[in-house]
C-alpha cells in the first residue's frame, strides 16, 4: 500500500454491502460520497454487522482493495448522518485495530519558524 500521512482517507458512514468489488465500491465512492476514486485518496467501507472491512484506492495504474474480516468483535465507528467522515492514519489505524479513544488532548509544541 503506498500511504503517507498526508493521503486523505474517507470513511463511509453508511454499511455497504461486502459483495461489491472495485466497480461497485468505485461508484460508491463516485455517487455517494461525491469524490474521485481514481484520486490519491483511501476509500473505507464497513458492513451492517462491523465485522467487515475494504479499503478501496487507485494506485498509480489501477485500482487496489484490502480487506480484513473480524472473527470476533466489530469495528468500532460512530454512524453518521453524513455520509463520510475524515480520517488521518492514526484514526484508521485504531479502527484497525479495534481501538477507541474516549478523549485525547493534542497539547501545543514548539515549531520553528520558517
Amino acid at each position: 500500500m503506498l500511504m503517507n500521512s498526508n493521503t486523505p482517507i474517507w470513511l463511509c458512514t453508511t454499511p455497504t454491502d461486502m459483495r461489491k468489488s472495485f466497480d461497485g465500491l468505485s461508484t460508491l465512492v463516485r455517487n455517494q460520497l461525491q469524490l474521485n476514486p481514481a484520486s490519491t485518496q483511501w476509500f473505507v467501507f464497513i458492513n451492517k454487522r462491523k465485522t467487515q472491512m475494504k479499503i478501496l484506492y487507485f494506485d498509480q495504474d489501477g485500482f487496489c482493495i484490502w480487506c480484513k474480516r473480524l472473527e470476533q468483535g466489530q469495528f468500532n465507528y460512530q454512524s453518521s448522518f453524513d455520509k463520510k467522515q475524515s480520517l488521518d492514519m492514526t484514526q484508521l489505524q485504531h479502527l484497525i485495530k479495534g481501538i477507541k479513544i474516549e478523549k485525547s488532548r493534542q497539547y501545543k509544541r514548539y515549531s520553528s519558524p520558517g
